[in-house]
């Protein structure tokens, strides 16, 4: 049927990344579907906030679902290829997500999307609601709903609806969790107070004049830094100004400065951000974009020019300047309070020796899993680091998280019967959310979100009354975008036996090693590749210099722990300079 613009099967809110893919996956499940976003680009942190080197869910196993069709989009969108940069695998431009979320988006006759509204208020009727107030094109409506789901960054139907939520920080008293501070700490110490939630970013572009440094550098600089003026003093300390410029490079020489070491995070006043009040936060957002170009302009200088300020944001991105952001990168806001909550524990490896959490059950041994993670956890605060327990291991030759799974009942509200989150603002601890606010991951919760919505309406139950194994068999079986609920180490995306070997978990079968397959891509290499101590691999490639040698297949990852000693071998794999590797997708 025809979307209608006065009620429709499912609402979504926000536009966010996970908001963007519950509308998709709503409408993909057959559910006449209005998407309401405030700006005029969807996605949130995947485009709009121009956080275009996604972390977490790197590894073929972990590349399902909406975020492992998002990827293989970009691939072919992106006539360089994806790897530029060292903080990620991935790198792309603003425009190109944009351009594929739209594309999507106008593939679905059971979607409508009306960007640039405005929430005006939440209509409920007891435990639902029925229905939101907006102002759109200057024309205040009412749409009615039978679904809603919140796909915004910082919950912004919660207060309106009166669902219960959190927001800041919780005591190590209340869940155990190793990293929370204690009550005592949280009721003595300013820092939480003025610190609620973790620090966002306005992320601003670059533009690099050549591929390297060096060219640049003033006579007689050699490697040695200008120094940058406060509060940016310390920001290439770590890494050095040359890879802190290039940390987010992205194709055609953009970088994306969003840099957390005395760089462009913004920690100030601000629960600015979650007072409704429009005159505090446009003062806030003014605060942010400055310090933002004030950082881009002190790299540049220090530079000698080899950092311009670039254009990635069009006119249709509504954007304050071509090489700002649509909006801030809002990791953490309100926190949903839901049938379940995933708390710090939840995320961290059963053993010290085992790479893998326990999966989420019921009080009947049910596992409840609809999506999987594996970011490693880091919290973002003005001053040192905040110290976490590890969740990280290493893996074909580099460090990566270990992998975890979100249960259904942190999507749904506790005591709104047809309310589901899709973003950032889903049933988590302060904790916890360092590790499931990232893109890969919110992108798949929000494919959940919108099918759980769609299984609902044709079984004609509340979200909250679903069984969950319906909902499984569900993301599994998609026909466009098949979503992993079991995190499956030796099972990469593009497995001939995928699909049956999540069925098994999901039957409680443990299944036996999968056999090797990987996917030919990249150019050949030949070389000598020689573990180090620390789970790391060199490659010296024929005629070449010796660089790091990494893989996100299983299969190579198996050959590589093999080795002990040096080793000639042929593979096939890509080379990213600018972080120092050659990715092995398969071996020749």
């Amino acid at each position: 049927m025809p979307v209608s613009v006065d009620s429709v099967d499912v609402l979504v809110w926000g536009g966010g990344t996970g908001g963007a893919a519950a509308a998709l996956q709503a409408a993909r499940g057959g559910a006449s579907t209005l998407l309401l976003t405030p700006g005029s680009w969807l996605g949130g942190m995947v485009s709009s906030a121009g956080v275009c080197c996604p972390d977490g869910n790197e590894l073929s196993p972990w590349q399902t679902g909406l975020w492992g069709a998002f990827l293989r989009e970009l691939e072919q969108r992106e006539p360089d290829g994806l790897d530029h940069n060292w903080v990620s695998c991935f790198g792309y431009r603003p425009s190109t997500a944009e351009a594929i979320l739209q594309s999507w988006l106008n593939q679905e006759s059971r979607l409508l999307w009306w960007p640039c509204t405005r929430l005006l208020d939440v209509v409920c009727e007891g435990a639902l609601i029925t229905a939101l107030k907006i102002e759109v094109g200057g024309e205040i409506r009412r749409v009615s709903c039978r679904i809603v789901i919140d796909g915004s960054d910082r919950g912004d139907l919660l207060p309106l609806a009166n669902a219960p939520f959190r927001f800041g920080w919780e005591a190590k008293e209340q869940w155990n969790e190793p990293s929370a501070p204690t009550l005592d700490r949280l009721s003595t110490e300013d820092f939480f107070r003025t610190q609620p939630v973790q620090s966002p970013t306005w992320v601003v572009m670059g533009q690099l004049q050549s591929d390297w440094l060096q060219q640049f550098a003033a006579p007689g600089d050699g490697a040695t830094t200008p120094p940058l003026s406060d509060p940016f003093r310390n920001a290439c300390e770590a890494f050095g100004l040359e890879k802190t410029i290039t940390y987010g490079r992205l194709p055609s020489g953009l970088v994306m400065l969003n840099w957390p070491l005395h760089g462009n995070d913004w920690h100030h006043r601000l629960e600015r951000a979650f007072l409704g009040d429009p005159d505090q936060e446009a003062e806030l957002f003014s605060e942010m974009q400055s310090h933002s170009l004030s950082f881009a302009a002190e790299l540049s200088n220090a530079s000698g020019g080899w950092l311009l300020l670039g254009e990635a944001f069009p006119d249709s991105a509504s954007s304050p300047a071509p090489w700002l952001a649509s909006m801030p990168y809002w990791r953490e806001g309100r926190r949903m309070i839901g049938r379940t909550t995933v708390i710090e524990q939840d995320l961290l490896p059963l053993t010290q020796r085992s790479p893998i959490t326990g999966p989420p059950v019921n009080d009947s041994g049910v596992m409840q899993s609809i999506a999987v993670g594996n970011y490693a956890n880091d919290h973002h605060y003005p001053g040192d680091d905040w110290p976490l327990a590890p969740k990280s291991c290493r893996w074909g030759g580099r460090w990566t998280g270990t992998p975890f799974c979100i249960p259904y009942g942190a999507l749904l509200s506790a005591t709104i019967d047809n309310l589901l989150s899709a973003d950032k603002a889903f049933s988590t601890s302060h904790m916890a959310n360092g590790a499931t606010r990232l893109q890969p991951l919110i992108m798949n919760v929000g494919q959940a979100a919108g099918a759980a919505s769609a299984l609902a309406l044709e079984s004609m139950q509340q979200p909250c009354e679903l069984s969950v194994r319906a909902l499984q068999d569900r993301l599994i079986s998609d026909a466009s975008a098949p979503s992993a609920v079991a995190p499956l180490w030796d099972t990469p995306w593009h497995h001939s036996a995928w699909r049956e070997r999540q069925l098994a978990v999901l039957n409680g079968i443990q299944p036996d090693s999968a056999s090797p397959e990987t996917l030919n891509t990249g150019a050949a290499w030949r070389g000598v590749v020689t573990p180090d101590e620390q789970g790391g691999f060199q490659i010296v490639p024929e005629g070449g210099e010796p660089c790091q040698l990494i893989t996100l297949e299983p299969a190579v990852n198996d050959w590589l722990q093999t080795l002990d000693r040096s080793t000639a071998a042929e593979l096939r794999g890509t080379r990213n300079p600018w972080g120092g590797w050659i990715c092995a997708s398969s071996l020749l």
